[in-house]
């Protein structure tokens, strides 16, 4: 099953829950809440109260995206009944086992993500632990890049090694995702789709979160 997992980042703050009620009513199946502090990436976004006036005002659950320095000191900040997944990047922890631990401690999915030039391999001693792997597909820090391409081998590579090794991790991607790109991601293993531009800056946000859910196949 592919799910789609729109970034809030690119919707209309003003009008925050009325654009979540309609990817909502589109088929997506996550909220992507993209965090940044910044530090670790060159843009400030929001915290955890802007996530939390959502609780309620929508049944989807949230996949929390931490671009931060020290992601631990936050980790129960965004930790809610709507919490799904909570990711952190391996370029921001220094012992990466123990924060994976966190997480899961806090009763929330835990998921790593690396950047675009940060190699696979940094991961070898902890995929098993993981519930997710979020690979950037544009350097993070700002909404409405282009993609890499050649992060589309690096998916095929990971999911080689899921294959390989049996692994039940899941496969995210993130920046750049169109309706142009869509499938072909999708092929090289992805399974958790985030759209955030390409949804939110829609003329009809409903009915262009129904065109990547008929293209990835769940609607």
């Amino acid at each position: 099953m592919i799910q789609l997992a729109p970034s809030i980042l690119s919707a209309d703050f003003s009008r925050l829950a009325e654009d979540v009620k309609a990817i909502e009513e589109g088929g997506a199946q996550l909220i992507h809440v993209d965090v940044m502090d910044g530090h670790f990436v060159p843009n400030i976004s929001f915290g955890a109260p802007v996530m939390k006036c959502l609780l309620g005002k929508t049944a989807l659950p949230f996949d929390v995206h931490l671009m931060i320095e020290n992601p631990d000191q936050y980790i129960e900040d965004f930790v809610t009944p709507q919490t799904e997944y909570i990711t952190v990047h391996q370029e921001a922890c220094t012992h990466l086992h123990r924060t994976i631990q966190h997480i899961k401690q806090a009763g929330v999915k835990a998921g790593v993500s690396l950047n675009p030039a940060t190699s696979l391999d940094t991961l070898d001693y902890v995929l098993g632990d993981l519930d997710m792997v979020l690979l950037m597909s544009v350097n993070p820090g700002f909404g409405g890049q282009s993609f890499i391409p050649q992060i589309m081998e690096k998916t095929r590579e990971l999911a080689e090694i899921k294959r390989a090794e049996g692994l039940d991790f899941k496969i995210e991607i993130d920046g750049g995702v169109k309706l142009d790109n869509v499938i072909e991601v999708v092929d090289a293993g992805v399974e958790i789709v985030v759209a955030g531009s390409a949804v939110f800056k829609a003329d009809d946000i409903e009915a262009r979160t129904r065109e990547f859910m008929k293209l990835i196949g769940e609607i």
